[in-house]
């Protein structure tokens, strides 16, 4: 299974955990996924006031230059992480 495939995997096993990952957990696997699909950030930062939209900017931003090999890479192995961490719901 190629990288590609294996992030495609890795997204839908995400949705089937027993837990839900907390907030830093979730930024990463946010910040991993905008990563591998679109590339390094694009637009202007969130204002103050958009909290939420600025720490997901803001943890993609962190990223800027990792190419998208890497990101999925990284990401399923978060995935795989999370998957022990928490276990999958049936």
């Amino acid at each position: 299974m190629d990288a590609k495939q294996r992030f495609s995997q890795s997204q839908e096993e995400v949705k089937s955990l027993a837990k839900r990952p907390n907030n830093d957990e979730l930024l990463s696997l946010y910040s991993l996924f905008k990563q591998a699909s679109e590339g390094d950030v694009s637009g202007s930062r969130p204002g103050m006031i958009k909290v939420k939209e600025r720490a997901k900017w803001d943890a993609w931003k962190k990223l800027q230059g990792m190419n998208s090999d890497e990101a999925m890479n990284t990401y399923n192995n978060l995935v795989e992480k999370l998957k022990s961490n928490y276990g999958m719901s049936s």
